[in-house]
């Protein structure tokens, strides 16, 4: 009988360090985020062509800035392709150059 009352007795506290380690491991995949894959590789994109001004939207703020690439999830590469696309598409009047 003392037995079970200490299994019982130990089990609160059994279950107060488990709660701790839940809590621990929830705190740190908090501020885990997941990586972002380039949407242009995922869809083996050969060149991205400035008249194509609903998939540049995406990657362009409402006051008119390019989105930077740690927000976007693009690759280096594709980054550089967007920003010349953006730009002539600007020069062409296709997208404004700052909001209105």
């Amino acid at each position: 009988m003392s037995e079970e009352k200490e299994v019982l007795n130990e089990t609160p506290a059994v279950k107060e360090e488990v709660k701790t380690e839940e809590k621990a491991v929830k705190k740190y995949r908090k501020n885990v985020s997941k990586k972002k894959v380039c949407q242009f590789c995922q869809d083996k994109a050969k060149a991205i062509d400035y008249k194509d001004v609903n998939r540049l939207r995406k990657y362009v703020t409402e006051k008119g800035k390019i989105v930077p690439r740690r927000q976007t999830g693009v690759c280096s590469k594709h980054q550089r392709e967007l920003a010349n696309a953006i730009k002539r598409a600007r020069v062409m009047a296709l997208l404004p150059f700052q909001a209105d």
